[in-house]
């Protein structure tokens, strides 16, 4: 019984056009790759082609990539799966143009292992071909192909392929240490083509890039963010249950049409991928890039298998040099999805020259000021390989929107076991805090972030204590709406109750201020307080108007409005209507006289017009009108045309 396990990778070529590459895959696979009739009737390779080849203890998922420069944006397509190249150069030809931007494309998206096929060796003498080794030995000096096998090859007769197989054997060996294939466990998927079934409906192909996927599974459809359904898949045209990460696969999706579907859109597991406009990422000039990039420079972003225009925004320099690396971000035309670490390439906004690559380090940012140093210092730990460093400054930069596993899966490129329990440390050891964030909804926050956002509460009652140096509390409403902030009011809500709960707040009745402040009324202003909340206890439910309120003040007018707003903030008045005040004991007589009578009511079905209560209460039409209205609001009743009930019936 054989118990040989066999491990999926992707073999991407690379090469000059007329190369050879199409025929020597066609050679190993026995599996032509040009598929498109413009293919065919131009004998050049336009798109993208696929084929398997089978190899003691591999199987291969093979991409076979154009090599003309006008088709250098499907090149990079289909490359982003590559977990091992196979650069292809003509031992009749030489190295040329996309010989050299193939490589330096492999190089950008950290390919690491891979092989080197010298072909159509049957068409030139040996001293040649053994000249043109030396010149590709020297091309790839000093990068992932330095100690590659070469091979010399022939698709036509056949020379060096069972070599080229060995030599590729010994490569996917080489893969095993890759961190490139180290898979966090959540399934994703970029589409590299879509096409239609007939009675089966859409069919997405592309590279599964980590996880797996199942018949049945709900995937989510990127950008759009919608759920959609994998109503079967096939595996090299052949059906199959699920695919993981290294294979090449075929899904048929329930909920999208095949219009709507275009490359570089992402299928992926609900919660991994978040569509962002903002990359950060460390870039890369090329050593042998025509011109620097530049500050504020329109490009062309490879990501994945996208292509979308971008702007590139330098960090920490006006410009990168070729062959010098530096901090930026990348503001983009159209929304794209990426995760930690993953590989961009950047050229001209015209797609004609390769300029740059680099990686991302936020996949999800927001706009970081140019020079802003704690910013660039928090965003150079997120750049390294220390995961502990990641997670905290993933959780760091997440702000006041939280973290999850999902979220370190994305942003720190953790394995979702390994993000999992990092949250539970966090929490256990007080790193990170649970927030209520509004009805089931919980926040997991870094402990410095809800530090600050205390803070900055505390500075908020501080300062209108400052503007309103008479009150000795304030709204809640107030100092939520006070703080320079932008997010969940819920949240803001939660941590003004931790500050309130260990006193570094107080307050009565909904209103809050710092326990050691006291309002600072000269005795002239004390003693209008009084008797202010006097005329308000004598007058009941006639109270004092703006003009009564004004004789009272006599010199002091200009201070009345603080002083009402001292008197409604500590409880002694309640508002009924604007410019309009009850005083509180006289608010709960109100109250009650009302609800009194329309129980006494209750047996006769009747309840109370405006001209009834305006009786009971012993008022004017000009304060029964709002009365009744603030009574209404209040839930004490429930107005029906011209007739006010209780609220709440009466259950006998």
């Amino acid at each position: 019984m054989d118990t040989t396990v066999t491990r999926s990778l992707i073999l991407g070529t690379a090469g000059h056009i007329d190369h050879g590459k199409t025929s020597l895959v066609r050679a190993l696979t026995g599996i032509d790759c040009d598929r498109l009739p413009e293919e065919k009737a131009r004998g050049i390779t336009i798109d993208i082609g696929f084929a398997r080849l089978e190899l003691p203890g591999y199987q291969l998922g093979v991409v076979d990539v154009p090599g003309h420069e006008r088709f250098i944006r499907n090149m990079l397509a289909g490359a982003t799966g590559f977990d091992l190249a196979m650069l292809v150069v003509a031992a009749d030809d030489s190295i040329m143009p996309q010989t050299r931007e193939h490589l330096e494309i492999l190089r950008l998206l950290g390919i690491r292992h891979g092989v080197i096929a010298l072909t159509k060796c049957d068409l030139v003498d040996q001293t040649t071909r053994e000249v043109v080794e030396l010149e590709v030995r020297e091309l790839v000096r000093g990068s992932f192909l330095d100690d590659a096998s070469l091979v010399h090859t022939s698709a036509s007769s056949g020379m060096g392929l069972e070599e080229l197989r060995d030599a590729l054997v010994r490569a996917c060996a080489d893969c095993a240490g890759n961190p490139r294939s180290m898979d966090p466990g959540w399934f994703r998927m970029a589409i590299d083509r879509s096409f239609v079934v007939q009675g089966h409906g859409t069919v997405v192909t592309g590279t599964v890039m980590s996880g797996a996927v199942r018949v049945g599974d709900e995937v989510t459809w990127l950008p759009s963010g919608q759920s959609v359904r994998v109503r079967a898949i096939h595996r090299h045209d052949k059906p199959a249950e699920s695919v993981s990460a290294g294979m090449r696969a075929a899904l048929n999706l329930a909920g999208v049409r095949h219009e709507e579907v275009a490359r570089g859109q992402e299928v992926a597991t609900p919660g991994l991928l978040v569509p962002s406009r903002v990359v950060s990422l460390r870039v890369r000039a090329l050593a042998n890039a025509p011109r620097p990039l530049r500050h504020r420079q329109q490009l062309r972003l490879h990501l994945g298998t996208s292509e979308c225009l971008a702007t590139l925004s330098l960090l920490d320099c006006d410009r990168v040099a070729p062959g010098d690396e530096a901090l930026a971000q990348l503001f983009i035309e159209s929304p794209i999805t990426a995760t930690w670490g993953q590989a961009v390439v950047l050229r001209d906004a015209s797609g004609r020259t390769t300029l740059g690559g680099g990686r991302v380090i936020q996949p999800t940012a927001r706009k970081i000021r140019r020079r802003h140093v704690e910013d660039l210092e928090h965003l150079e730990k997120q750049v390294g390989h220390d995961a502990d460093a990641r997670c905290r400054m993933a959780c760091w930069f997440a702000g006041f929107g939280g973290v999850s596993a999902g979220a370190l899966v994305r942003d720190a490129g953790m394995p979702m076991e390994d993000a999992a329990r990092w949250i539970a440390t966090g929490l256990q050891s007080g790193q990170l805090i649970v927030i209520p964030a509004g009805g089931t909804r919980r926040v997991v926050l870094e402990a410095d972030r809800v530090v600050e956002l205390e803070s900055r509460l505390l500075a908020t009652a501080d300062k209108l204590h400052g503007k309103y140096p008479l009150l000795g509390h304030h709204e809640r409403q107030k100092v939520e709406a006070g703080l320079d902030y932008l997010g969940d009011t819920p949240l803001v809500a939660a941590i003004l109750d931790r500050l309130v709960a260990r006193k570094a707040l107080v307050g009565p009745m909904g209103r809050v201020g710092l326990p050691d402040f006291k309002p600072r009324l000269t005795t002239a202003q004390r003693r209008l307080k009084e008797q202010i909340v006097q005329q308000f206890r004598e007058k009941a439910f006639t109270p004092p108007d703006a003009d009564d309120l004004k004789a009272i003040a006599g010199a002091n007018a200009s201070h009345l409005k603080e002083i009402l707003d001292v008197c409604e903030a500590e409880g002694w008045i309640v508002p009924f209507a604007e410019g309009m005040w009850l005083h509180s004991s006289r608010e709960q007589e109100m109250r009650r006289l009302v609800v009194d009578k329309l129980k006494e009511l209750a047996s006769s079905n009747t309840g109370l017009l405006v001209a009834d209560i305006r009786t009971i209460l012993g008022t004017s039409r000009k304060f029964a009108v709002p009365l009744c209205e603030y009574l209404d609001r209040a839930g004490v009743t429930r107005r029906d045309g011209d007739i006010r009930w209780l609220a709440t019936p009466i259950r006998n």
